[in-house]
């Protein structure tokens, strides 16, 4: 596969969302808009969007399903259609094409299924097409499951063979012990793990922490990574452009 400036941008639900848990519409314009900037400088993004259990749960309100495992599916299988859509009417305004693609562990294990990904993302951008990716929450269960979305982003880089990997949190990055954004982390270095919290936060199901082992993989596999802020204005842009923004994790 080509790698020519593709990026990988994980965006994770407490940036797609306010305090209240209800989709936030302005982060999705700004999202979008960016994406669509990157693709006139010649990059081709590829999206990794959490937020359709979030946005189920804020459609059908408190489920009377006990457990848990399924009153996830059926959030996620509500919430899906209205993120796809709400990212279908944003960036069809700039007359480009976005998809809907569910994935699920299996789906990186190798083999058919393996391929069979892989033809899909080359499809896509070929025709300009944005893939929009998520977990396939519906019937991933269990073992089946990613950690967090960050896990598939970062499967998702390494598969098409990105050029850059952005993980985008409610953060301004890694922190130090003096409560700093470490600018910047060198693959041996791993003295800043003792400073992360393992705690998550809203809605999401990853943590600081899965973000961190996740970027320090994939920049060990030659993708530049950064950890940013995604209710930053213009992070997108910013970080392709070289400024400093977040954590960039160096490549060995």
């Amino acid at each position: 596969m080509k790698q020519d400036k593709r990026i990988v941008v994980k965006v994770g639900t407490n940036v797609l969302t306010k305090e209240d848990g209800t989709l936030d519409k302005l982060i999705f314009r700004e999202i979008v808009v960016q994406l669509v900037k990157l693709k006139k400088l010649g990059w081709s993004p590829i999206l990794v969007s959490s937020g359709a259990v979030g946005a189920g749960k804020s459609i059908l309100g408190e489920s009377h399903i006990q457990d848990e495992a399924i009153r996830r599916q059926v959030f996620s299988a509500i919430g899906q259609t209205s993120l796809m859509k709400r990212y279908f009417e944003l960036f069809i305004e700039y007359d480009i094409v976005c998809a809907q693609v569910l994935a699920t562990k299996e789906d990186f294990s190798g083999g058919e299924h393996y391929q069979n990904m892989i033809n899909c993302f080359e499809g896509l951008l070929a025709e300009g097409i944005v893939p929009i990716v998520n977990e396939n929450d519906v019937v991933s269960l269990t073992e089946l499951m990613f950690t967090d979305n960050d896990e598939l982003a970062g499967l998702t880089a390494s598969m098409v063979q990105a050029t850059k990997l952005v993980v985008l949190s409610n953060v301004d990055g890694i922190y130090n012990d003096r409560q700093e954004v470490v600018p910047e982390i060198h693959p041996e270095d791993d003295h800043v793990r003792a400073f992360i919290s393992t705690e998550k936060s809203g809605l999401g199901r990853g943590g600081m922490l899965s973000k961190y082992e996740i970027a320090s993989s994939t920049a060990a596999s030659g993708i530049e990574t950064h950890i940013a802020n995604g209710k930053r204005d213009h992070v997108l842009l910013d970080i392709v452009s070289g400024k400093r923004v977040g954590t960039f994790f160096l490549t060995k």
